[in-house]
């Protein structure tokens, strides 16, 4: 008998520490909404921005602008860049637009073991690279830029400093 009350007693203490725990879960955020898309000059603005800094650090790059549906809308490769740097710095672009986050977010997801999203489908297999950032205005993803050509780091500091750069 007394064997049958402990295991009650243990499994209503296990469903109400349970219930506790599950309750205190943050809710996530949700990601922002889309917005229109860039205009040109915004577009060449957050390159112009990624430039500056690469140049003052004598980096050479790729960087790529997209629109929210992660259609390029400006693009731009210094002098000396690697030829594979174009296609990774729309590819990190169009992963920010499309699942509207830094692609650091894969990168490190990766890094951690989890390379679940490698098995999406090449049109929506997002990269695990850091330096595509969502381009957010008045809360909304507005576009994406994408920066390749240096170390991950490099290409995220570059990245920050194109998104910093729109007024």
């Amino acid at each position: 008998m007394r064997t049958r009350a402990l295991a009650a007693w243990i499994a209503a203490a296990t469903l109400v520490l349970g219930a506790t725990a599950q309750a205190q879960q943050p809710t996530p955020t949700p990601p922002p909404e889309y917005g229109l898309p860039l205009n040109n000059e915004q577009a060449k603005a957050v390159a112009n921005g990624a430039f500056a800094e690469a140049k003052k650090n004598n980096w050479r790059m790729a960087i790529a602008i997209v629109g929210p549906d992660g259609e390029l809308l400006y693009f731009e490769k210094m002098d000396g860049t690697q030829n594979a740097s174009v296609r990774i710095a729309t590819v990190k672009a169009r992963t920010s637009a499309l699942f509207r986050r830094a692609t650091k977010v894969f990168a490190d997801q990766f890094a951690a073991g989890n390379t679940g999203f490698m098995s999406f489908p090449n049109e929506a297999r997002p990269i695990a690279s850091e330096g595509g950032l969502p381009i957010i205005r008045d809360g909304k993803i507005v576009g994406a830029i994408g920066v390749s050509g240096g170390s991950g780091q490099q290409d995220g500091v570059a990245a920050t400093a194109g998104v910093n750069a729109l007024k």
